[in-house]
């Protein structure tokens, strides 16, 4: 069997060719004079010049331009340390588990995946609720981060 010797199983849906009578007779539907109204018009969107310059920034690769926090997973952890080392943001990122975002080192999350048998001594660093427990679980330590904004009180509370 050949190219031209196959068939279609469907039949060719013709065109509906607007403004030849029936009911939508005089200007069919296009309007009034003016581009749109011609026969065999090519409308291109003024905007679509703008649109195709833009990068396409789609996709799972380009979600890092608006995080700034790294993630790091207790199997990571498990590989590149020995028992009883600190692990802290600028250590991550000597061991290159971390890349800098936006030309800084960034703030750093620990994720319970994995299984972690060392004692290891987290500083700075965000925890799960999950990664925590398997931290102390392996009698390491988690030292809480320190809040860098302290809330204020309100003047509405001070003016009494």
């Amino acid at each position: 069997m050949q190219i031209h010797q196959i068939k279609s199983i469907h039949q060719k849906k013709k065109k509906k060719r607007v403004g030849r009578g029936g009911k939508r007779g005089t200007y069919s539907g296009r309007g009034l004079k003016g581009q749109n109204s011609r026969a065999g018009r090519k409308f291109q969107p003024a905007i679509r010049d703008l649109i195709k310059k833009y990068p396409k920034l789609r996709g799972y690769r380009f979600n890092v331009l608006g995080r700034t926090t790294a993630i790091v997973n207790l199997e990571d952890l498990q590989r590149k340390f020995q028992a009883n080392e600190k692990v802290a943001p600028i250590v991550l990122f000597e061991k290159k588990l971390i890349r800098r975002i936006k030309g800084r080192v960034p703030e750093v999350k620990i994720l319970g995946k994995g299984e972690l048998t060392k004692k290891l001594i987290i500083e700075s660093c965000q925890v799960s609720k999950s990664a925590k427990e398997k931290i102390e679980k392996a009698n390491g330590i988690v030292k809480s981060k320190t809040n860098k904004f302290r809330p204020r009180a309100s003047k509405n509370q001070n003016a009494k």
